[in-house]
C-alpha cells in the first residue's frame, strides 16, 4: 500500500549513534545515519532495503548526498565520502572541512560530546502502515545527513571516540579565539 502525499516533502530522522559506531577522528566522521527495524521518535520504521533505489538514482545522475549541520541546507560542513546500505542500517563516511567555520566547531563539539547525533534529510517515496499503525518506509530518496544535537533514533547515538585528533582541534581552536581576543 502507498502513502498519500508521501512524495511532497523533505523529511528528516535522526539517529543516534553510540551503538552504531560513529567514529569521528580528526575531521573524519563516520557511522549509521540509520538503523533498520528500529521504531524512531516519531514512530517511524527505515525497512532493510529502503535506500538501495534512491542511491542508485542519485548516483546514476552523479548526485550526492549533502553534509549538513542540524539539517540547515546553507550550512554544509562537509562531505560524504561513502554513502551505502548493509544488513543494518545506513553507513557513512565523510569529512568535515577544515576551511569551513562551522565544520571547525562541529569538530569541537563532537571532541567535547556536546552533540551526538546523526540525522537523515529525505523524502519518502513509498511507505506502508504495519499491523500497529506504524509508518514502514519501503522506499527513500535520500538528500542528506546531517550532524544533530537531538537525534531521532535512540539506539544510533553518536558514539564520537573522543579521538585525540578532534582534542586537539578544539584545544588549538580555543587557543586562537583567545589569542583573537586578545589582540
Amino acid at each position: 500500500m502507498r502513502e498519500r502525499g508521501v512524495q511532497e516533502r523533505l523529511e528528516t530522522k535522526r539517529a543516534a549513534g553510540a551503538a552504531t559506531g560513529i567514529v569521528a577522528e580528526g575531521l573524519a566522521v563516520a557511522g549509521y545515519a540509520s538503523v533498520f527495524g528500529r521504531v524512531d521518535g516519531g514512530g517511524d520504521v527505515v525497512a532493510p532495503g529502503a535506500y538501495a533505489r534512491g542511491l542508485a538514482r542519485l548516483a546514476a545522475r552523479g548526485g550526492r548526498v549533502r553534509m549538513l549541520w542540524q539539517h540547515d541546507a546553507t550550512r554544509p560542513i562537509g562531505v560524504w565520502d561513502e554513502v551505502r546500505e548493509d544488513r543494518r542500517g545506513l553507513w557513512v563516511s565523510g569529512r568535515l572541512l577544515a576551511d569551513v567555520a562551522q565544520a571547525r566547531e562541529a569538530a569541537a563539539l563532537l571532541a567535547a560530546g556536546a552533540i551526538d547525533g546523526l540525522s537523515i534529510g529525505y523524502r519518502a517515496v513509498r511507505a506502508e502502515r504495519d499491523g500497529r499503525g506504524r509508518r514502514v518506509l519501503t522506499e527513500i530518496d535520500l538528500w542528506e545527513v546531517s550532524l544533530v544535537t537531538f537525534p531521532m533514533q535512540g539506539e544510533a547515538r553518536v558514539g564520537a571516540k573522543a579521538a585525540v585528533g578532534l582534542r586537539e582541534l578544539a584545544r588549538a581552536l580555543a587557543q586562537a579565539r583567545r589569542r583573537l581576543a586578545g589582540a
